[in-house]
């Protein structure tokens, strides 16, 4: 099954931690739409530090919601120019213990 994957490239200068805390409050936002089990089962995401990404699927309905709170927070929260994402189709999805390992 084709899966979407979202690439979040970030530039230097922009904290990787406050990135990292950005992606939790849009997992919590998420949370508010589809209930914690949901996002827990549905939702794949990892932030690579020494490579200074972040990864979302969005192959679910709710990595799709996911993605997009992500994406308007952090375009929010540090400008359109503090990121760059790109968009993967037809990548096949990991379990979701290698997505949370990445």
């Amino acid at each position: 099954m084709p899966k979407e994957i979202y690439k979040y490239q970030f530039r230097e200068g922009v904290s990787l931690r406050d990135i990292e805390e950005t992606l939790l409050l849009a997992v919590l936002a998420a949370e508010s739409l589809h209930g914690q089990c949901c996002v827990r089962l549905d939702a794949g995401y990892c932030i690579e530090n020494a490579k200074r990404v972040c990864v979302v699927d969005a192959g679910t309905q709710v990595g799709r919601t996911l993605n997009r709170i992500f994406a308007g927070f952090i375009t929010r929260e540090f400008g359109a120019d503090a990121f760059q994402v790109e968009r993967i189709e037809g990548a096949p999805k990991p379990p979701q213990a290698e997505v949370a390992r990445c």
